[in-house]
């Protein structure tokens, strides 16, 4: 009620329950995408309410999500998810009559419970007797009074009064005593109009509790005022001020002024209420007594006139636990960052005194240096030296040659990303780079030399010859072509263009165009006059598109003579299209000729106008508009004007966001750039970053194909670094890495000479600053570079607001920049007195380059399964959308139409609106009126004027017949079961072979079901090709003979085996026999027969492997058997090797981040060369990773499949160069469903949350430990001031430096950091750990209070230095609570577990307790923290409502003693809300993490999350504890992967990953001790040894 009268926001409370008509009519036209919904109520019955709730909003395909268990940081909301699933439906469907009938009997049920609590709170049982007495009560009050707080109080008061008096009321109070409790509530609420919200937040905490007949009286008073609420939600006539409504009664205050006349004023502390108080006070009491005139209630004076007291155990008010907290105050520090970044606000901040006991009792650390150990002096190793490396003394063959198979893999590896021979050359200029590309028009008019002239008649000679060449070849092949073409169209015109591509000479391809017209026509007449009919459309498309070609490219040659005009007019003629034919030059018909040809063509002619025609049936063979002019800093295409925007802001040395579609080439800048900093010299770098290691490893794969270079010794073209290897990292010119690795080096004082060498950075996939993980890492290091970038993306809504945020910091840089240079101690690089070349010629632009066209269009079709069989509806885009959507946002931008479907919409609107004005204006035939070639542009402008034109229906009050359009574009789809839809997924395979739409991506989000589908497409193939052998068809359906055919297939795998073992075994017995060819002897003949039956078995085998051509997907004809071999040998030893060859050679591979490196690459490989054709796989493929296909099919629905993986997926489809057009296939997804993702644009770079304390220690060690101070300190500053978070957000930034206030305050007392700056102590081990935090920080905890050192006592009976398992296990124990949390359902399965224990016990007694005094520790500190910085908030908003924004804060304090003396409390106050301080809460609260953010000032920012407390117990929503899985230590004990997917629940690959970056925290741990510790035999440091040898023994073997 109060948000309906305060909000805008939409509020419906029409809907009588869940299972009425109007409610399923509202979810119909709204489909929302989910509802979120409490899944427990206040009693039982509420309970079950919103349990039926659910089931009926799962039954209309509307997923849940739960209020229970929510979490929540700066930018998200995390909640239990339910998806809805066809069962929900069916369960539905089939007890709806149960539902009604258990709903009508809860309702029943309640009407008994509100008639018992009736009549025990009021003596009568009937409600609505209550509801028409609160009726004669309104219609008995004046309506002058517009105060709806006053209105409920006045009313209520004078309903509980009455019920008294006539004693209807079960309570044990007197009239007496009931009429003094009311008086007081009268005066709460009269304090409650009069007093601002400063003033009620200092309300005294009273420990008395309300007697038990008081409480009684307070819910009788509460069910008078639901009634009175009840009634004033149909009054209309009134005009009330509703802004008070969430405001009504404050309990709290009421037992204060209760507190006051029992305890205080009877002692004779009388204080007086005011004027303004009592004058609104007598007139409640008046219009109260006024609507009491049936009885005396008694005059307004005194407020108590009984002896009883309401209140238990009089005391004072309470200030337990606040007189006892310190005195708050931050440590004063000295460093420049600090004051730099957030000295504006430590102005308005307490400090302590440096003799205060907090500052003299800090921890005194020794100084930590990066660089080398504060003892010994050693060198110490940072991240990067602890990558593992395949680097190597130069001289080691071993390494060698390791290396040389590594780069020739990497050749052949990148030769499957691209095309033909790409691979160029680059020398190194040695003058200064000159800018590459002029504009020919611009450039100046030179004399040529000698020499050049005599370069370019030699040219013109080689053209000339290389002409006749292809004159001649074309002679040979026109015949076979044209013969090729007759035979089957669709192949022969593939080999036509085939040859088109490779041939130079226009004339000949315009002659083998001609030649292909006529055969085309030929064709059509030929099959038109055989069927009796129109014939094929297919061959009347490709006539037409050989028209096309040869007016759009070859006619402004002037290569078509009248002859060839002729013959065109001839074509366009027979197929009906005079119109067109008449349009052409050097063709002049009259009317009778006219008239006589069409009379002779009837039979031929396609019966539609040309228009229509090139729309519906050559939509996406439409020509697009490219350019035809090469650029010479391309070779192997002709780009784009965008694409040349992009060269040219390489060559001018600036940056740019590039947000184009997938597909569309915006990768060749990257490439380009790579080629200029190669070209440059041999000192510059440039750095790809990519957002995984398999597009790290695509990436590298294409420079290696791409580039070669002769450069110095010891320098490399391509580096990679990830965080498990590393290779050429500091010594190459392009470096590919994950964003992660380029942080470890851009941050580490180490490299700051490397990093200098920068010349640009591409970022790819720019959009994962969005991400939930790692986004940070991505914001880091784009405000970290001084050099050019580009950064690129297909997926950016905002990408102005991206780039304006991008060129501030490109501004920031220009101005440090400019400061460096003036100061003499800062040189940048280079020899003293040169000029650095880093600084040269860099520009600090920042452009936006958006292309928005893809070049193929998309087509989306939706997949139903009715009695046994697929069928494949076309899925209009604009059948996602609503009139109420299209009314609020109007049209998607990339809501894109192929022609064939802006024919749809138009035949749609002429079908809906039989009137409509513009339906001939539009018709495609008056639009494109005599149009011979229809561009694709020509149609986008069509299909523009068509959304603007149902756009104005809307407007123009049309909305019905917008609304039927839209119906109508719907497809009717049968509803099918998951069940049904998984089962017979192979079937759907199978019919998209048939239809030609393979290859496809087939994606889901469930690593077991990638692999299990691609499973059972193989099976199915097998039992094909089974049942084909034993003379049977299964004719697309499923096999009733399963067990039959498991036999047979069974008894045939025994049978190869059996063979195998007796091939294995004579080839054994061959190799004894001598190889003596000068005597012949019975051994001899032995081996002859040996032999014989070896080449027999051999034979046998090759027949039983011999898969039938029908019986799988794989295409021989794209590789040849030295490449299978190639690629198979590289996979010998992954994992599961057998069964990934034996879906490989059916066509068939899956791909997740689980898969292994090369089993990875195979898959990827053998796709892109055309051989795989099915390919099941997550989200995670679609991330850049190079493999392009014909069609995308969604098959699951997931609550990860959102806007921006429905678009980075259904990129994949449509392989420029092969397929115009890309299909989009959902198999199992709702439609609801479908239509948000088509609709819904993909989320806003906002930016997340960007510091960590970890994070801090870093950026505070970079600073005080690096060479040139000055350059670590800008890239510091940088980082904290140029937040996306706070790109124009103001408060956001002032959050940002509080919490860099109170993390650098909790590094200082904790001895990470001394008041300078300076980094020491374990600082070095808590940045080494950085990924885990706070797990990092409750280590050093653990180590600094010697627990690791009481475990890790060397075995008494080994050697002394040798642990015992015991001890092992419980350290790993520990670990695995800190670096391996991975949380399983509170619910026990009653599962039998076979090898692991799989639930992890608690922490050894010591270690929990530790851990419980570091948490409490860290929540006083961040309480102190949030009390000092109290003062910043900003309280304007404090006082208003989150929603309605009603202030509470614009009211005058009023004369009022009595209310001064009730609101006296300051203390505790100070850093909790003060909405929340009105229900006794006080700074106590903040205490404790899991109530901070329900009582914190909410403008400071900060939140719990950002708390670095270690919860060793996580609870679900029920309150119950969810135990841990404890696969680290199981697999430590076992061994075992398959026991991880088998006991723990966790995939074979998942758990390698898993268990791979625990052993990488446990050897930055071992590594750690070991340089920091001076004793060589410390038993931590032996043990931790130890143990990261044996687990990673352990994990190699697997």
């Amino acid at each position: 009620m109060h948000l309906k009268n305060n909000t805008e926001i939409p509020i419906h409370t029409e809907f009588p329950n869940c299972l009425e008509d109007s409610w399923q009519s509202f979810l119909e036209e709204n489909y929302p995408y989910f509802l979120i919904i409490s899944d427990e109520g206040l009693d039982e019955m509420q309970t079950n309410f919103f349990h039926l709730f659910i089931i009926q909003t799962l039954s209309n395909k509307v997923n849940v999500v739960l209020t229970l268990g929510q979490e929540s940081d700066v930018i998200r909301v995390y909640g239990y998810h339910i998806h809805s699933a066809y069962r929900h439906q069916i369960f539905f469907w089939k007890r709806k009559a149960t539902v009604k009938h258990y709903y009508k009997t809860l309702i029943e049920n309640l009407k008994e419970c509100r008639a018992k609590v009736c009549l025990s709170l009021s003596g009568c049982s009937n409600m609505d007797v209550l509801a028409a007495k609160v009726h004669e009560k309104f219609s008995q009050f004046k309506k002058d009074m517009e105060d709806l707080r006053y209105i409920i109080c006045i009313i209520t008061c004078s309903m509980v009064l009455e019920m008294r008096t006539q004693k209807y009321m079960n309570t044990t109070l007197t009239l007496q005593e009931t009429e003094d409790l009311t008086r007081m509530y009268c005066l709460s609420v009269v304090f409650l109009h009069h007093l601002p919200l400063e003033q009620r937040a200092r309300i005294r905490h009273i420990d008395d509790c309300w007697k038990k007949e008081v409480l009684r009286f307070i819910q009788q008073h509460k069910l008078c005022e639901f009634l009175v609420l009840g009634h004033l939600t149909t009054q209309t006539s009134w005009k009330m001020d509703f802004s008070t409504l969430p405001d009504l009664s404050d309990t709290l205050l009421w037992k204060n002024i209760a507190f006051y006349y029992e305890a205080e004023n009877v002692a004779g502390f009388d204080l007086n209420l005011g004027t303004i108080i009592s004058k609104d006070y007598e007139l409640l009491w008046r219009h109260i007594t006024a609507l009491s005139e049936s009885h005396d209630i008694g005059s307004s004076f005194p407020l108590k006139i009984s002896s009883c007291c309401f209140l238990e155990k009089k005391s004072s008010p309470s200030k337990k636990g606040i007189t006892s907290l310190l005195k708050p105050g931050l440590i004063p520090m000295e460093n420049s960052i600090v004051n730099k970044f957030a000295g504006d606000i430590l102005i308005d901040l307490s400090f302590l005194k440096s003799d205060d006991p907090v500052v003299t009792s800090l921890k005194k650390q020794k100084d930590f240096d990066e660089l080398r150990h504060w003892h010994s002096g050693k060198l110490l190793s940072d991240d990067y030296d602890r990558t593992h490396a395949d680097e190597a003394a130069p001289k080691d063959p071993w390494v060698l040659r390791n290396q040389q198979k590594r780069q020739s893999f990497m050749q052949f590896y990148g030769q499957s990303l691209e095309e033909g021979n790409l691979s160029k050359t680059i020398v190194a200029q040695v003058d200064p780079p000159k800018k590459a590309y002029a504009d020919p028009k611009k450039s100046k008019t030179v004399q040529k030399t000698k020499a050049e002239v005599i370069i370019e008649e030699n040219k013109k000679r080689r053209k000339t010859e290389e002409e006749k060449k292809e004159e001649r070849q074309w002679a040979t092949l026109s015949v076979s072509i044209q013969t090729k073409i007759k035979e089957n169209m669709t192949s022969g015109i593939k080999y036509l263009e085939d040859f088109l591509k490779k041939c130079q000479s226009t004339s000949v391809k315009c002659s083998a165009e001609l030649a292909a017209m006529n055969v085309c026509f030929s064709v059509w007449t030929e099959n038109s006059r055989t069927e009796g009919k129109i014939g094929d459309l297919n061959i009347a498309v490709e006539l037409m598109r050989r028209i096309h070609s040869l007016i759009v490219n070859y006619d402004h040659l002037n290569l078509l003579k009248e002859t060839e005009f002729q013959q065109i007019g001839q074509c366009l003629l027979t197929l009906g299209f005079d119109n067109l034919a008449t349009s052409l030059k050097f063709i002049k018909v009259s009317e009778d000729k006219k008239k006589e040809l069409k009379r002779k063509s009837s039979k031929y002619a396609l019966g539609m106008g040309s228009s229509r025609f090139q729309l519906q049936y050559m939509s996406h063979f439409l020509i697009r508009d490219e350019r035809k002019d090469p650029d010479p800093r391309v070779q192997h295409f002709i780009p784009d004007t965008w694409q040349r925007e992009l060269l040219d802001i390489v060559d001018n040395n600036e940056s740019a966001v590039i947000v184009a579609p997938t597909s569309s080439g915006k990768t060749y800048a990257s490439y380009y750039c790579m080629e200029k900093i190669l070209r440059d010299g041999n000192e510059g770098v440039i750095v790809y970053v990519a957002p995984t290691k398999a597009l790290v490893n695509q990436v590298s794969a294409t420079i290696y194909n791409r580039f070669n270079k002769v450069l110095p010794g010891g320098l490399a073209i391509c580096g990679v670094f990830t965080r498990d290897f590393r290779y050429d990292v500091l010594n190459s010119q392009i470096l590919v890495t994950v964003p992660q690795c380029l942080e470890i080096l851009l941050l580490s004082p180490r490299r700051q000479e490397w990093a200098k060498k920068i010349r640009y950075v591409i970022f790819d996939e720019v959009h994962c600053l969005g991400g939930e993980i790692g986004a940070e890492v991505w914001e880091h290091l784009l405000v970290m570079i001084r050099c050019p970038f580009l950064a690129l993306s297909a997926t950016i809504s905002n990408p102005k607001h991206l780039a304006e945020w991008l060129q501030s910091v490109k501004v920031y840089w220009r101005n440090t920049e400019t400061e460096l240079a003036k100061s003499s101690s800062s040189l940048l690089g280079g020899a003293k007195g040169k000029k650095s070349a880093r600084v040269q010629n860099i520009s600090y632009k920042v452009k936006l380059v958006i292309h928005g066209e893809r070049y193929n269009d998309l087509e989306k079709h939706v997949c139903s399964f009715n009695r046994g069989e697929f069928t494949i509806h076309h899925y209009h885009p604009c059948a996602a959308l609503t009139v109420d959507h299209l009314e609020r946002y109007g049209f998607p931008l990339d809501l894109s139409l192929s022609p064939r479907e802006t024919v749809i919409l138009y035949d749609t609107m002429v079908k809906s609106r039989k009137s409509w004005p513009k339906a001939n204006e539009l018709d495609p035939e008056v639009f494109f009126k005599d149009q011979i070639v229809i561009t694709k542009t020509d149609a986008r402008r069509y299909e523009t004027k068509l959304k603007e034109e149902l756009e104005m229906w809307i407007t123009n009050g049309n909305k019905n017949k917008a609304k039927a359009v839209l119906a109508l574009l719907k497809p009717q789809l049968t509803t099918s079961s998951e069940t049904d839809m998984k089962t017979h997924f192979p079937h759907f395979v199978e019919k998209l072979n048939q239809m030609n739409k393979l290859p496809a991506l087939f994606f889901l989000f469930d690593v077991k079901g990638v692999e299990k589908l691609a499973e059972e497409v193989c099976t199915f193939l097998e039992r094909k090709q089974s049942l084909k052998r034993s003379g049977q068809h299964t004719e697309g359906k499923p096999s009733s003979k399963k067990d039959s055919h498991a036999d047979k297939q069974s008894s045939r795998s025994k049978n190869i085996k059996k063979m195998e073992k007796r091939a294995k075994k004579i080839e054994k017995a061959t190799q004894k026999f001598p190889s003596d060819d000068t005597k012949f002897t019975h051994k001899d003949e032995k081996c002859f027969v040996l032999e014989a039956e070896l080449d027999n078995i051999t034979k046998h085998l090759d027949k039983l492997s011999e898969i039938p051509p029908d019986c799988t997907y794989a295409n021989w004809q794209t590789v040849d058997n030295e490449f299978l071999e190639k690629v198979f040998h590289r996979a010998r030893f992954v994992r599961n090797n057998q069964a990934l060859k034996k879906l490989v050679l059916r066509g068939i591979g899956y791909h997740h981040t689980s898969v292994e490196k090369k089993a990875r690459q195979v898959v990827e490989m053998l796709f892109r060369k055309g051989f795989i054709q099915v390919v099941t796989a997550t989200g995670t493929l679609a991330l850049g990773i190079n493999m392009p296909c014909k069609s995308v099919v969604f098959v699951q629905d997931s609550v990860y499949l959102d806007a921006l993986n429905y678009r980075q997926m259904s990129g994949r489809a449509g392989r420029r160069g092969q397929d115009l057009l890309g299909n989009i296939y959902f198999l199992d997804i709702p439609m609801p469903k479908i239509q948000k993702l088509i609709k819904s644009n993909v989320p806003e770079l906002r930016g997340q949350f960007p510091l960590s304390i970890s994070l801090i220690l870093r950026l505070m060690l970079l600073a005080s430990k690096a060479d040139d101070k000055k350059d670590a300190e800008a890239k510091v500053l940088s980082i904290l001031k140029h937040s996306l978070l706070s790109f124009k957000q103001p408060r956001a930034l002032e959050m940002l430096k509080l919490y860099f206030l109170f993390s650098l305050q909790f590094l200082v007392k904790e001895g990470y950091v001394d008041r300078k700056g300076n980094t020491t102590g374990f600082s070095g081990l808590v940045t080494h750990l950085h990924y885990h935090e706070p797990s990092n920080i409750v280590l050093v905890e653990f180590l600094v209070k010697g627990l690791f050192h009481k475990l890790c006592e060397p075995s008494k009976i080994k050697r002394s230095n040798v642990f015992s398992s015991d001890v092992m296990e419980t350290l790993v124990l520990v670990l695995a609570h800190l670096f391996g949390r991975r949380f399983l359902p509170a619910v026990n399965s009653g599962r039998k577990f076979y090898q692991s224990k799989v639930f992890l016990k608690d922490l050894p007694k010591d270690f929990a307790d530790a851990l419980h005094e570091y948490n409490c520790k860290i929540e006083e500190n961040f309480r102190q923290f949030l009390k000092i910085v109290s003062s910043l908030a900003d309280m304007k908003q404090e006082y208003k409502l989150p929603l309605s924004k009603f202030d509470f804060s614009s009211k005058k304090q009023p004369d009022s003693p009595l209310a001064s003396h009730l609101m006296s409390c300051d203390e505790g106050r100070t850093a909790v809300s003060p909405f929340v301080c009105l229900s006794g809460n006080t700074e106590i609260d903040l205490f404790h993490a899991e109530t901070v953010d329900s009582v914190i000032l909410h403008t400071i920012g900060i939140k719990a999350a950002n708390i670095p407390v270690f919860c060793s117990k996580k609870y679900d929503r029920k309150g119950r504890i969810m135990p841990q899985n404890a696969y680290i230590l199981d697999f430590y004990k076992h061994g075992s992967l398959v026991a991880m997917e088998q006991d723990n629940g966790i995939h074979e690959g998942e758990a390698y990953y898993l268990l791979k970056d625990f052993s990488l925290a446990l050897q930055a741990i071992s590594v750690s001790l070991r340089e920091l510790c001076d004793n060589e035999v410390d038993n931590v440091v032996l043990a931790f040894e130890q143990l990261t040898t044996d687990y990673w023994s352990k994990l190699e073997k697997v």
